[in-house]
């Protein structure tokens, strides 16, 4: 599956460019010209993986728009470009929380690479132990699901059920695989005892409007995020 991009760049000529070769290196890239249609629908962001973001942008700048994404998403990884060059900027920018920091014109490769490395960096922390789920991040061994607004310290047999979810995105999963896997028996009561903890978890993730778990009456569950 292709890494999803959010190109943030009111240069038209800069932008498609950039655009073009990034998706020529097997990227899935998304390219807004205007922060305010970022603005209009923060939500939208759970869909990417990384974010190139500049920072002289028309209406608002860079900084502005990247403290409000960190509020809300502060796993998802960022690039801050610009033409500028001083000191200043580049440490506004790290303290902001970017990842990595950029002026233009900058080499395409270069561009590449340090994207490359930052996505292998989070997978390696996914790898660790923790992955993102839309806006949370997910911590199975810890009983642990976080989100900017709040944290939830799950039971085990929560983080069991949730982490089933997880490994099949997108994947309608039927009651009774549920109930052999996270259970260990499919009967009435355990049946019943899973609705409630759906519930439950349905309610931690409340916070990503586009994070739900949707249902197939009688048959099973579907994650999507």
């Amino acid at each position: 599956m292709k890494n999803k991009l959010l190109l943030v760049e009111d240069d038209p000529d800069f932008g498609f460019m950039l655009r073009q070769y990034l998706e020529l290196s097997d990227f899935q890239v998304e390219w807004i010209s205007q922060p305010n249609e970022l603005k209009a629908d923060f939500q939208q962001l759970v869909r990417y993986d990384l974010i190139i973001l500049d920072v002289m942008l028309p209406q608002v700048s860079g900084f502005t728009l990247a403290k409000q994404i960190n509020t809300l998403f502060p796993s998802l990884p960022f690039i801050f470009l610009t033409a500028k060059e001083q000191k200043i900027d580049k440490l506004t920018g790290l303290k902001i929380g970017a990842d990595d920091y950029i002026t233009k014109p900058c080499d395409p490769e270069e561009l590449l690479l340090r994207i490359q490395n930052i996505l292998k960096r989070n997978q390696k922390n996914v790898s660790a132990g923790s992955f993102p789920i839309g806006s949370y991040l997910f911590f199975p061994d810890q009983l642990l699901l976080s989100h900017a607004m709040e944290q939830y310290r799950l039971t085990e047999r929560e983080a069991q059920l949730l982490l089933f979810l997880c490994q099949h995105n997108g994947q309608l999963v039927t009651r009774e695989d549920i109930l052999e896997k996270v259970w260990g028996s499919a009967d009435f009561f355990t049946g019943r005892s899973m609705d409630v903890f759906i519930t439950r978890i349905r309610k931690y993730l409340s916070h990503d409007p586009n994070l739900r778990i949707s249902s197939n009456r009688g048959v099973g569950f579907t994650i999507h995020f």
